[in-house]
């Protein structure tokens, strides 16, 4: 390996161990004031595929971490990707998004039918070079066999661009059984609004998979399966369309 490619490998990782510690102090000093959590989970991926649109090489690997927690007040939910981390042009990016139980804090109940709380919710997204900031309300929803299902709705704004729009994220996970094998059907939404010379986009990213660590009586440690990219107006552009399939490994810590 060139000396320059070895630097830029340190560079990466110290890049990331630096955005890893941003993400995780806002949740660690909401963690210290409420004493503890009341659960989290800690998970690594790694992701490969192919067909992805704006980039040199249409294949990708991710390295990606993903942490969850509950607290007295509320939740929290993190990630950082590391994208193409054995590559000069490896990128890093990462999202924060806290959000408070109006119930817990006001001693309410705000249940409704399939609706178990709703949330103060924003969501800290953050680049190399850019910055995005979405505020708005979040409802933790009671859907029948999913482990969670989350419905965010957001003021989105890119202070790089003119004025701001709205951003719809759903979330969910739902477990099952296929044979003998356990299985997971989980992802996310986002639903983008246009905004200054960005047009409307909806990026999902939808998983299936199984658990492996099942055959091998450490049921919940590792899974294996697909994870697919479909992305409307990728970035914003328009008319940049991407379906990429890629095979993914999850391990749970």
């Amino acid at each position: 390996m060139k000396k320059r490619s070895i630097r830029s490998v340190l560079s990466t990782g110290f890049k990331t161990l630096a955005l890893a510690a941003l993400f995780l102090a806002p949740c660690a000093a909401q963690e210290a004031q409420a004493g503890m959590t009341l659960w989290n989970q800690t998970n690594l991926q790694y992701l490969w595929g192919g067909k992805f649109k704006l980039q040199e090489n249409s294949t990708q690997s991710t390295i990606t971490i993903e942490h969850a927690n509950g607290w007295k007040y509320g939740d929290n939910f993190l990630f950082f990707d590391v994208t193409n981390p054995d590559r000069e042009n490896a990128a890093i990016y990462g999202e924060l998004s806290p959000r408070l139980s109006l119930g817990k804090i006001t001693g309410r109940d705000l249940s409704a039918p399939l609706v178990k709380d709703v949330l103060l919710a924003g969501t800290l997204e953050v680049g190399q070079g850019f910055r995005n900031y979405l505020y708005g309300v979040g409802l933790s929803l009671n859907l029948p066999k999913f482990n969670f299902a989350d419905l965010n709705v957001y003021v989105r704004n890119d202070p790089k661009q003119a004025g701001s729009t709205y951003q719809v994220t759903p979330c969910w996970q739902l477990p099952f059984t296929a044979g003998k094998a356990d299985m997971i059907f989980e992802g996310f939404t986002d639903i983008a609004g246009s905004e200054g010379d960005l047009s409307f986009n909806i990026d999902a990213q939808p998983r299936l998979l199984m658990d492996l660590g099942k055959f091998w009586d450490a049921p919940g440690s590792v899974f294996v399966g697909t994870e697919v990219i479909y992305w409307h107006n990728k970035y914003g552009v328009k008319g940049v369309n991407e379906f990429a399939p890629q095979a993914m490994i999850k391990f749970v810590m």
